[in-house]
């Protein structure tokens, strides 16, 4: 017996479901419509100018390209009008009674590659004219293509059928008409129109244009009512409604400074100007144009990290979202400004942006090109501009480990060589002052006799920066084989880092420390292990050792390590057993010149300045003991050597641990105890 040949059926859809579908479930927003309109007569002209290039008797009825929007409150209609290149009947049975076929991507696919890149068409899914019908109980289209005379007239009710009948006249280019909902007749309203025109259209490179708002509205309602009567035999005049001023579309040399100041304050909706910006567009195989700008004011819910964020973005001038988030790290949400591509993928309602390579290269992209627009800013300006968002950019070194180097590039510093409070030291700054002052400094021969040497070296540089070489640069890379470490400290305040007892050892040495303030200092520390190959180094972490940095200027007590060791071991061994539960060791000082005592962390210890952040969110910080460091040559501790009472010597011990965690900013951890404790030494004292 043969077997029955296999058969091949297509789908059946009901088009009705699918249609409610697309009504219902496709757009989130309802004002939509009118975007995916505008952009339908913005292709519908394009592709006009196009054809007119070989013939250009199509545009000679009426050469000026416009779109118009009309509405009438009494009828609930709302009409857009756009004198493109129309369509035939069979276009537009074919366009507008097919579901996603899409005539912008049948015309772009005959196009060459120049004419493909020239293009300015933004349709792709063929489904932004069905967005009528949320809120329209029926559309009606009336077109004519450029170069015929029959018109046609297409209506339907968003039910499975639609009708098409010729039409004796009509104007060259389409009028879509749509008979609003009771629930969408807030959409017959001229403010809504030209709100919804402003936010989704501005930018269109045709004109959107409007009946002007009746210039009477204070008027007698009779009044007003005898010059409509007057008006209805003439033809409305016309405004325009867009600003059709798509910067970002423009050459640089073409665009004055005070006009990217303008679009700022129109995009930003800010009074004041911005810091900084940076216009480019990148062609190849992802093409996009980019507007960033730098404000010159951090916003109030800056760290709100929830807040809205992001560049708006658009597609060939369309507006398709506000805050586009993927296109910038976190640490850069302070920026704004525009990205504009036709590359990007979208989802068909072009209301969200879907995550992929593309969307990641530009995003990589555009940070960059962000902290290259601040390191360019003159030292001055960027000041500011780190006053506002130095401490956001802290969070990048966490965060973007492609630009952390970058980013070390942009910190600033207060250190113990400015005497004013302000962070203005940069870190190839700190390693150019390390190398200086590591060089031997020359004899008056000796200056004598490199005067030509120098003068050769002046003009090497001289050719250097011709040839583009920053001297800066070179400077921090030539300090990085002298300096061996770059040592900073950690406090809840710059008055409190300054009178610190870590830093005791290095103000007597010379040494330059920076001074770290901001509350996420040391949690980004913990991911910088060096800047220019130089490691970073925490002067309250870990033993320290100087001898390779200044060898001149040890102390005596340095001298002869072993012996300084041999000599104070009972001491620390006697301090050890009293503190014993509280420290993890008790051990002889290399940093302290003028305290008696300071705790140190170990090198993977959590410093307070996290153990806080974590106890204020409610989490546990792992238990941790810090190390006393004593300075065996100062005169309290070579007193407490020589206490034979025990119970004295157990609370002198215990008072200068608490005055070490005090000097660190951190509270005793039994303040009544410490209390009781200074008590009893005061009335000691007046009693003697």
């Amino acid at each position: 017996m043969t077997e029955p040949a296999a058969e091949t059926h297509g789908f059946q859809t009901e088009a009705k479901k699918l249609l409610q579908l697309m009504i219902n479930s496709l757009y989130s927003n309802r004002e939509i419509f009118l975007r995916e309109l505008i952009s339908n007569a913005s292709d519908a002209i394009d592709r006009l100018r196009f054809a007119a290039l070989e013939d250009e008797s199509l545009i000679a009825e009426d050469p000026d390209f416009r779109i118009e929007i009309a509405f009438d409150k009494e009828a609930g209609t709302v009409s857009v009008i756009d004198n493109g290149v129309g369509m035939s009947r069979d276009e537009a049975i074919a366009h507008l009674g097919t579901i996603a076929k899409s005539g912008t991507e049948e015309f772009l696919s005959q196009l060459t590659g120049d004419q493909r890149k020239d293009s300015a068409l933004i349709g792709q899914f063929g489904v932004g004219f069905y967005s009528s019908f949320i809120v329209a109980k029926e559309v009606e289209v009336l077109t004519r293509r450029a170069g015929e005379s029959e018109a046609t007239r297409w209506a339907s009710a968003g039910e499975e059928e639609y009708t098409v009948e010729a039409v004796a006249t009509a104007p060259r280019g389409t009028r879509v008409t749509l008979h609003l909902k009771p629930a969408a007749q807030e959409f017959a309203d001229d403010f809504r129109l030209r709100s919804i025109v402003r936010r989704y259209s501005d930018h269109i490179g045709v004109p959107v244009m409007m009946a002007k708002a009746d210039a009477a509205a204070g008027e007698a309602d009779e009044d007003k009512d005898a010059k409509k009567k007057e008006a209805s035999a003439e033809a409305p005049e016309l405004e325009t409604v867009n600003a059709a001023k798509a910067l970002w579309t423009r050459s640089r040399r073409e665009v004055k400074d005070d006009e990217y100041k303008e679009f700022y304050k129109h995009l930003s909706h800010d009074f004041e100007d911005p810091a900084a910006w940076s216009h480019n567009r990148v062609e190849g195989k992802l093409e996009y144009t980019s507007l960033l700008y730098v404000p010159a004011r951090a916003p109030f819910d800056l760290w709100n990290r929830e807040r809205p964020r992001g560049l708006k973005l658009y597609v060939q001038r369309v507006f398709i979202m506000d805050d586009a988030d993927q296109f910038l790290p976190q640490y850069l949400r302070f920026v704004r400004g525009v990205v504009d591509s036709s590359d990007l993928p979208l989802n068909v309602s072009r209301e969200l942006l879907q995550e992929d390579d593309r969307v990641r290269t530009i995003k990589n992209a555009l940070a960059k090109r962000t902290l290259t627009m601040l390191d360019g800013l003159p030292a001055e300006d960027y000041a500011k501009v780190w006053d506002e968002f130095g401490q956001v950019l802290k969070e990048g070194i966490g965060e973007d480990f492609a630009n952390r180097d970058a980013l070390l590039g942009l910190m600033r510093f207060t250190s113990t060589r400015e005497p004013e409070a302000g962070q203005r030291t940069a870190l190839k700054d700190y390693l150019a002052r390390a190398k200086s002052a590591a060089e031997p400094a020359e004899t008056e021969a000796d200056a004598e006799e490199g005067k030509g040497a120098d003068e050769a070296k002046d003009a090497a540089d001289s050719d250097a920066k011709e040839a583009g070489e920053a001297s800066e640069a070179t400077d921090a890379t030539d300090g990085s084989e002298t300096a061996t470490k770059i040592y900073y400290l950690v406090a809840d305040s710059i008055d409190a880092a300054r009178q610190s007892p870590h830093l005791e050892v290095f103000r007597k040495r010379g040494i330059e420390v920076l001074l770290l303030t901001d509350r996420i200092d040391e949690w980004w520390m913990s991911f910088a292990d060096e800047y220019a190959g130089v490691p970073f180094q925490d002067v309250a972490r870990g033993e320290l050792d100087l001898d390779a940095q200044d060898d001149d200027a040890k102390s005596s007590e340095d001298a002869k390590p072993e012996d300084a060791d041999e000599a104070s071991a009972p001491l620390l061994e006697r301090m050890g057993k009293v503190l014993e539960g509280k420290v993890e060791s008790v051990r002889r000082s290399t940093r302290l010149t003028d305290s008696p005592a300071c705790l140190v962390l170990g090198e993977h210890d959590m410093g307070s300045q996290m153990r806080r952040i974590l106890e204020a969110t409610g989490q546990a910080a792992p238990e941790t003991k810090p190390h006393l460091e004593i300075n065996m040559v100062h005169p309290l501790i070579v007193r407490l050597d020589q206490e034979a009472d025990e119970d004295r010597f157990a609370d002198l011990a215990a008072i200068l641990f608490d005055q070490a965690a005090l000097a660190d900013g951190n509270a005793p951890k039994e303040p009544g105890a410490y209390v009781q404790r200074i008590n009893k030494l005061l009335l000691e004292l007046l009693a003697a």
